[in-house]
């Protein structure tokens, strides 16, 4: 093709060769082709449009362009913030020069700054959560005490984000909100230690000095236990397997290291904080003017009135056994009417919300064997929809080929989504703090609208939200086994049609490709060889014309790597089977032989790909649920009570198929890491409630008492279902959280309780007068703990992840604290009266 001697580097110079003679006159390679010069037929395309959103990010963009996405990830370890900001740095430097002018760059995502914001904002609910428990001391015991208490906590934080940091944690999301959830549990000890060293103070003309020890003593025992039970309960959920294990581990271990830390503090910086604020005023004071213990300063007070009301009746002896059962049945009442919260479904249950995200992506499977311009003709149609959309900013189109790897392309597998008749649209929206709907509520709108326009053109477009977890191949999974894959495929079809005529059932797919034509070139080898044909001949020939082949390069002085000459049929000649099969071939002796002549062309399908897993094969349908109550679980028992009802199909819910030869679904998905998590935490939460008995026993030399002091745990679940009932929350696997939190705080306060109970016992107080007493005693310090939590859980209320925490601490502990204040003393007095009097008539 290129003459000897002469350089060409124009599609002009290539048309001018002349390739042959035609009777006498020279042909020209221009004469029989068409010489252009420019890439290859493209395998995807991608673009980028902007919506009305655009306003507020600074987007200057008009219809659609051509565009390139640039991804860039970071090491682990390594502050996303910091990366982010370079990068951007990096490329306004390289604009002008080694990027041209008319190139124009756009940050579409920036997890950096994202999570920048998010980690400023959750600082100051940190901050805001420690000011708002030192102010409630200010209110209670007094301006002094609160600095006391203000010192302890920072001092406890920055031991703990040492201990954080030590342990290997980076300060992140999950990092953080353990933090803020721990504040109302780490302040608890320096709280109970400077209202017990108050109340002395005003009861004693002692020095300080000398009444602090006696004061820290009394309620010494008691703090320690309970922060080992506060630890006992969460540290066991350090142990969660599975996925979202190591996302939560933060949560316990950060708490537990805190409490340790708060322990600490409460009994070494504490009193010398005490002594270093008020040790000076109470000497001046000349004490606080009072003898005796606690309980007789506060005998005339409202608090003993008011408990001798609530209580008395309870403290009959014989005569109070029938209210007593009666303030049993009342509470059983109410546990069972919380359970049947759950069952009635007024809370939903659900692995994870929706958090309020400022992307989604658009998934479009078109029909194999679609061609890419069709692809691309509906992504756009797509696109110019999402072009109108108020809370869309700008969003990019890729058909043929996967999106830059983000958090559903690792989890779902969509990095690997090459081909003609796959497409992808990444969709962002403005920042949250612009728009009034939520992302999901957003993302819900636009799924019938956007599905309607797939289905015009046989595509299926799937709506598909980033994920706060679980990451998981789609939120509805059942996996189809069996004996032959094809009997497989019908099965999956059955369940397939059971999804999609489900209520609030979407995004309803499997694995079975679309059943597309084939055409299979079969060379008659007898003929081929009577004509001197070679198969390999055809081979190559067919080869050439429908994928092209490079002839020879095209070398310039000024052109780093060389240009190939590539011949190929054009796009029109390639779909026409009758003008492959003309294309003559050269025989052995010389002859051109059309194609035609040696090959025989069989009308056949493609061959459906064959999915396994743990080296079976497979079939999976899959989908998601959306509606009122928006949770896949409920959607899987939905479906999976239909399938009970045809044709005999065996359901596996948490192992795999017995035999997996016989005709069986297995349900995975959301389900599985949702029983998974559940499960795992059900059992961490057994073997803290068994570390907290085993504690109590030690502490108190008995195996009935600890059964009271833990009596108030099923309590938080009157508090916990009915609040997610109110704000209409989720219980999630964060709720759960809270749930078990709730174990060990609760403990803390009835471990207060029967400590003073003993206390005023031995020394000669009736176990009536004792029992009404360590309610007025304690009421304050248990009323101001419970407030420090429920203070710093107010500050993540609005979080979509972690609300379900926030409503578990603030309505679990109210009714609980509310509560254990009359059941505790009531059960300790109807477990111990005979006994008490029993030793007493004893010892005489």
């Amino acid at each position: 093709l290129v003459q000897a001697g002469t350089f060409m580097s124009t599609a002009e110079e290539i048309s001018d060769l002349v390739v042959g003679l035609h009777g006498g006159r020279p042909v020209a390679l221009g004469d029989v082709a068409s010489v252009e010069r420019g890439p290859e037929q493209p395998q995807s395309y991608v673009w980028m449009g902007a919506g009305p959103g655009a306003s507020h990010t600074g987007i200057e963009l008009t219809g659609t362009t051509p565009a390139v996405t640039v991804a860039v990830a970071k090491q682990e370890g390594v502050n996303a913030v910091e990366v982010a900001q370079r990068v951007i740095e990096r490329f306004a430097q390289l604009e002008g020069t080694f990027i041209p002018e008319g190139v124009e760059v756009t940050v579409t995502r920036n997890y950096g700054a994202t999570a920048d914001a998010k980690a400023k904002k959750l600082i100051s609910k940190l901050t805001f959560a420690t000011a708002s428990v030192v102010l409630l001391v200010v209110f209670a015991i007094g301006w002094r005490e609160s600095i006391i208490v203000g010192a302890a906590v920072i001092v406890t934080l920055a031991l703990t984000l040492f201990a954080s940091w030590a342990w290997g944690f980076t300060l992140n999301r999950v990092s953080l909100f353990a933090l803020i959830f721990s504040i109302g549990i780490l302040v608890d000890d320096a709280i109970v230690v400077v209202e017990n060293i108050h109340r002395h103070m005003a009861l004693s003309k002692a020095s300080l000095l000398e009444l602090m020890p006696r004061a820290v003593d009394e309620v010494g025992g008691p703090t320690i236990l309970a922060t080992f039970t506060v630890i006992a309960a969460l540290l066991p959920m350090a142990f969660v397997t599975g996925l979202m294990g190591p996302y939560m581990s933060p949560i316990p271990i950060n708490a537990s290291t805190g409490m340790l830390i708060s322990l600490v503090v409460a009994f070494v910086f504490t009193p010398w904080m005490t002594n270093f604020m008020l040790g000076k005023r109470h000497a001046a004071l000349g004490g606080g003017g009072g003898q005796g213990h606690g309980h007789e300063a506060s005998a005339g007070g409202g608090m003993q009135r008011f408990f001798d009301r609530v209580i008395g009746p309870f403290l009959l002896g014989a005569k109070g056994n029938l209210n007593r059962w009666l303030l049993l049945a009342g509470i059983l009442i109410l546990i069972a009417g919380s359970i049947w919260l759950v069952t009635s479904k007024v809370v939903i249950l659900k692995m994870l919300p929706f958090d309020n995200k400022s992307e989604f992506q658009v998934v479009l499977d078109m029909p194999e064997g679609t061609s890419l311009e069709q692809t691309s003709r509906v992504l756009a149609e797509i696109g110019d929809y999402l072009s109108g959309v108020p809370e869309v900013t700008d969003y990019q189109a890729y058909a043929g080929t996967a999106t830059p790897i983000n958090f559903n392309g690792l989890v779902r597998q969509y990095y690997l989504r090459e081909g003609a008749h796959l497409g992808d649209i990444q969709v962002n929206l403005v920042d949250q703090h612009h728009r009034d709907r939520q992302s999901h509520a957003v993302a819900l709108d636009l799924r019938a609208p956007l599905q309607e326009i797939a289905k015009r053109h046989n595509g299926n477009a799937k709506i598909v939200e980033i994920p706060p977890g679980p990451p998981v191949l789609s939120p509805l999974v059942a996996e189809v086994y069996g004996l032959d894959y094809e009997g497989q495929i019908g099965v999956a079809r059955q369940v397939r049609g059971v999804f999609e005529g489900t209520t609030d059932i979407v995004d309803v797919d499997d694995s079975v490709e679309h059943q597309s034509a084939k055409r299979l070139v079969v060379v008659d080898r007898a003929k081929a060889a009577l004509l001197g044909v070679q198969q390999a001949t055809i081979a190559q020939a067919l080869a050439t014309v429908l994928g092209g082949e490079d002839m020879s390069f095209l070398h310039g002085a000024n052109v780093k790597y060389a240009v190939p000459i590539r011949v190929e049929y054009g796009e029109a000649d390639k779909a026409d089977l009758d003008q492959v099969l003309s294309l003559r071939v050269r025989s052995q002796d010389g002859q051109l032989v059309p194609l035609s002549e040696v090959v025989q062309v069989l009308d056949t399908s493609r061959s459906h790909s064959i999915y396994h897993k743990d080296l079976l094969p497979v079939v999976y349908v899959t989908g998601d649920m959306a509606g009122p109550t928006d949770s896949p679980l409920y959607g899987m028992f939905e479906i999976s009570a239909k399938l009970k009802e045809g044709p005999a199909l065996e359901q596996w819910f948490i192992q795999p198929p017995g035999n997996p030869y016989e005709y069986s679904v297995k349900w995975d998905g959301e389900w599985q890491v949702t029983y998974e998590t559940f499960r795992d935490m059900g059992i961490a939460y057994a073997v803290g409630l068994v570390l907290i008995y085993l504690l109590v026993v030690a502490q108190f030399r008995s195996y009935l008492v600890p059964l009271v002091i833990m009596a108030p745990i099923p309590l938080t679940i009157i508090g916990i279902m009915p609040g997610h009932a109110l704000l209409g929350a989720k219980f999630t696997a964060t709720s759960m959280i809270g749930m078990i939190a709730l174990a060990g705080i609760i403990v803390r306060n009835s471990i207060l309780l029967v400590d003073f109970i003993n206390q005023q016992v031995r020394e000669g107080m009736t176990l009536e007068a004792a029992v009404i007493a360590s309610a007025v005693v304690r009421a304050k310090p248990i009323a101001l703990t419970a407030l420090a939590a429920m203070a710093g859980a107010v500050f993540i209320l609005d979080d979509p992840i972690f609300s379900g925490l926030a409503v578990a601490l603030l309505f679990g502990l109210f009714v609980s604290t509310v509560l254990t204040l009359v059941v505790i003393p009531v059960v300790y007095y109807g477990v111990m009266r005979k006994r008490v009097e029993w030793i007493r008539t004893a010892t005489g």
